[in-house]
């Protein structure tokens, strides 16, 4: 049975929640990954953010819809979510796009597992970690070298 930290990519980029949205698509860029943990001072895992964080800030913002009853105003839509697409939308580091919902696998997991939480959770890597230190990240091109290395 091969296990997570057996396929794992050990050295693992990380940012913070200060680090800028231009730093961020740097790191995109220059890596060519996908996604990268977030972690805090002491270096735990907070979160993650991804391309796809990133790439919502281009997207079109939607107005909710309100109507007006005598001098109220009612919103047919949460505008909490208004809120947020619009703090995401504007953010100009990290801590404003990232999500703090992260899937993480310890070592010892079956690549198995972890190739059942990609695909059910339709994430592209997710990171390794002891306690709630990030010791490796495995991404789908982990997955597919490890099934080259079986044949």
């Amino acid at each position: 049975m091969i296990t997570a930290g057996e396929i794992m990519t050990k050295n693992v980029v990380t940012v913070r929640k200060e680090t800028t949205v231009r730093e961020l698509a740097e790191i995109f860029t220059s890596r060519r990954i996908s996604s990268v943990p977030v972690v805090d001072d002491a270096g735990e895992i907070i979160g993650i953010v991804t391309e796809t964080d990133l790439v919502e800030q281009d997207k079109s913002l939607h107005i909710p819809t309100v109507v007006s009853l005598f001098d109220w105003v009612i919103y047919l839509e949460s505008g909490r979510k208004f809120e947020k697409e619009l703090k995401k939308m504007t953010g100009q580091t990290v801590g404003d796009i990232y999500s703090p919902e992260v899937t993480t696998v310890a070592a010892d997991t079956p690549v198995s597992e972890v190739a059942d939480l990609m695909s059910g959770r339709k994430i592209h890597s997710v990171p390794v970690v002891e306690g709630n230190k990030v010791v490796g990240v495995v991404s789908r091109i982990d997955l597919i070298r490890s099934m080259i290395g079986k044949g």
